[in-house]
């Protein structure tokens, strides 16, 4: 007797074999199993979506069979696939784009002989009674939220968004509450996601120390930087239940752990979490839906159904988080005491001032009234002076890397213009190099200017690299306490490209072997610098006028971000500051920084958006074309809103739905050419995002459609971003 299944392949999206494929099989397979299939001339890993109840009207001639099931591994639950399906819909992609994804690239390569000799090899478990020795004493912000946490489980369990301050603890709280849910069941997992792996290495390694007695197999990583070997070792002790802790970035919210009982989101306002490439997800969204699904659909355990919690941490939350709380969607934890701190503040009139007693103190430094071309002013030159003279560290945040943004003739006006990309080059002198940020193309620096031969071609502007320079100029005069010279250190993406790089570089930091940092966003965050009394923003002030509308938001956590890593020893945090060098002091959104009022800055936002309808106040979505001109660019998403206002439509009450919906003209990208390849988008709106989600599903045919046209013939891609990050 022959089955019939329905089995995900991984295809693209916009292809015509998006959709899962029948295959027969001699025996029933379940959902959910993994099996290597025939596709083409190829074999390859698939997984079984559902079995037809009727194959009779399908000839047996008309279906390949499976060629083999990787029957070692259990099959994937009923909830990871909910998930995928929920994924693929929401976000506009293919099932089997979505589902093999998830899975770790080596699984797709191994056959089902090659897998049963991994999963037969022993496992070391080295697991033993919890060392509590060194746990610290909590405070009574702490000890509070996690009784409020845990008071939730007996109501609707809310996600909870853990609002604390820079340095208020908030890891310790993670710890804590992953350290009960684990005991509570001996089958639970847990899941902490982190924005980066590589820029939170003390967050991991204060994980693997605390749940260490667990036994190596039972605390595993899931990111990008492992092997492929390492990845789908991960993978599987997740997926057979092994792993009780799984510490990732965005990929491991997909990452299918059967007994998952808490999720923590981990700076969950960070845009790392959004996927840019394939499928655009957003893995707090998925985090926070993945435990809803999970604790629906649990089965009761003895009378009690179990619950999956999700904690969503950050001392400056996204803005849709914090409306969400406002609205009482969201369970709102606050801790506004640093750990450590000196004595609260008399000032307790809004939580921002209760703030304001422990964060660093916030200096403007009016760039209006300093010297002409003043890169540091002299006053923070003083400031950082002083630092030295007192064996203190400080941190100059840039977020701009290289040496010089743009290298210039002005005599002709020529320009290190990218051949390739609608950008220019950026001057790197470490190695005398020009170097595309966005296709990569490098070239030597020219001797002299390629339109006119002069040789006084210069640098315009500043990045890291040159900072760093310059400081170690303005500092050749300055001594630390034992008398010997300043030490300026950099990281950036450029400094840490080599394995280890990044780890040997902080390392030397929290050593006191440097004694001022030039960086980019990459130290602003996560890192628990012990010396820094001093942190200041050199060039912040292009945010401030963008035309993203996030722009602000942006800004405002990045430097709250970077100011939390100044005065995070108590022995320094009342004498720690943030210095911001701006040419508009007087801003609304750096008196709420002076004040590290995040609620006041907020409520600006929120009602700013709401006035103009942006999100959380509405659904949006971007649809983006690539060609090899920007009229065929444009020409197909123009088009295909053309065809979606046409008097028909794919589907019935098509025109009621697009009264909810509005279709933006086509525009160029921000950065119109990159590779030599065009790039346009068309933004969809709707005050509905159930209304945005029924037009994008019946608009995909529209845009099929619209594809196959012979105007639309050297069309590269499409593809639709929902709730896109930038604009």
């Amino acid at each position: 007797m022959s089955y019939w299944l329905q089995v995900v392949v991984a295809t693209p999206a916009h292809s015509a074999i998006a959709r899962p494929l029948t295959y027969k099989s001699e025996v029933l397979l379940c959902a959910g199993t993994l099996v290597r299939v025939p596709l083409g001339k190829r074999e390859v890993l698939g997984v079984v979506w559902s079995v037809l109840p009727d194959s009779g009207e399908l000839p047996e001639a008309q279906a390949r069979s499976i060629t083999s099931v990787l029957d070692g591994l259990a099959p994937l639950a009923a909830n990871w696939r909910k998930l995928v399906t929920f994924t693929a819909g929401y976000y506009q992609r293919s099932l089997g784009e979505v589902a093999l994804s998830a899975l770790p690239p080596q699984l797709r390569e191994l056959t089902a002989v090659q897998l049963a000799r991994r999963l037969k090899r022993p496992t070391v478990d080295t697991s033993g009674p919890q060392d509590t020795s060194d746990l610290i004493a909590l405070n009574t912000d702490q000890l509070r939220v996690i009784s409020e946490f845990d008071a939730e489980n007996l109501g609707n369990k809310r996600p909870a968004l853990l609002f604390g301050a820079t340095g208020s603890g908030k890891t310790e709280v993670y710890l804590r509450i992953a350290a009960r849910v684990l005991a509570q069941d001996p089958a639970a997992q847990v899941m902490v996601m982190v924005p980066e792996i590589n820029l939170t290495p003390q967050l991991q390694a204060r994980f693997e120390a605390r749940f260490a007695h667990l036994g190596r197999e039972r605390v595993v990583a899931l990111h990008s930087g492992l092997t492929p070997a390492q990845r789908l070792k991960s993978w599987l002790a997740a997926h057979a239940g092994q792993a009780r802790l799984v510490l990732g970035t965005r990929m491991a919210v997909l990452a299918s752990m059967p007994h998952l009982r808490l999720l923590v989101v981990d700076e969950e306002h960070d845009p790392s979490y959004k996927q840019q490439e394939g499928a655009r997800y957003s893995a707090r969204d998925l985090a926070v839906y993945r435990a809803k699904l999970e604790t629906e659909e649990a089965e009761p355990s003895q009378g009690t159904p179990q619950v999956c919690r999700v904690m969503l941490g950050s001392a400056t939350p996204s803005l849709e988080s914090w409306q969400a709380t406002l609205t009482g969607r969201y369970q709102r934890l606050t801790m506004s005491e640093r750990i450590g701190a000196d004595a609260p503040s008399d000032q307790t009139t809004s939580l921002g001032a209760t703030f304001q007693g422990r964060l660093p103190n916030v200096r403007r430094v009016d760039m209006n009234h300093q010297p002409k071309h003043c890169v540091i002013a002299p006053p923070l030159l003083a400031a950082i002076s002083e630092r030295v003279a007192h064996g203190e560290q400080s941190l100059i945040f840039l977020n701009r890397r290289g040496y010089a943004p743009v290298l210039a003739c002005h005599d002709c006006d020529w320009k290190s213009e990218c051949p390739h990309c609608s950008a220019y080059r950026v001057f790197h002198k470490i190695d005398r190099t020009l170097r595309c940020h966005h296709c990569g193309f490098t070239e030597r620096v020219p001797r002299a200017c390629p339109n006119c031969g002069n040789i006084d071609i210069a640098p315009v502007g500043r990045g890291t690299e040159r900072l760093e320079e310059h400081l170690s100029e303005l500092l050749a005069d300055v001594t630390r306490p034992d008398g010997t010279a300043v030490r300026v250190s950099r990281i950036d993406a450029d400094t840490t490209r080599l394995k280890g790089a990044l780890e040997s570089q902080l390392a030397s930091v929290h050593a006191g072997e440097v004694d001022v940092l030039v960086g980019t966003q990459m130290i602003a965050k996560g890192h628990d610098f012990r010396h820094i009394t001093l942190v200041a923003a050199i060039n912040p002030d292009g945010a401030l006028f963008s035309s993203d509308f996030r722009a602000p938001e942006r800004l405002f956590s990045l430097l709250m971000q970077a100011a939390g890593r100044a005065g995070r020893d108590a022995r320094h945090s009342a004498a720690s500051e943030m210095w911001v060098q701006t040419f508009h002091p007087a801003h609304p959104l750096f008196a709420a920084l002076r004040a590290h009022d995040y609620p006041a800055f907020a409520q600006a936002q929120l009602r700013e958006r709401a006035q103009s309808g942006l999100p959380p106040f509405s659904a949006q979505a971007l649809v983006r074309a690539e060609a090899h001109t920007q009229e065929l660019a444009q020409g197909f998403l123009t088009a295909a809103s053309a065809a979606a206002h046409a008097d028909f439509g794919p589907s019935e009450g098509w025109s009621d739905l697009l009264k909810q919906v509005t279709l933006y003209p086509a525009v160029p990208m921000s950065i119109q050419r990159v590779a030599n390849v065009e790039r346009a988008q068309m933004l969809v709106e709707s005050p509905s995002r159930a209304a945005l989600q029924r037009f994008l599903s019946g608009w995909q045919s529209v845009l099929h459609a619209t594809r196959a046209q012979p105007a639309s013939k050297g069309l590269i891609r499409w593809a639709v971003d929902v709730d896109p990050l930038a604009i």
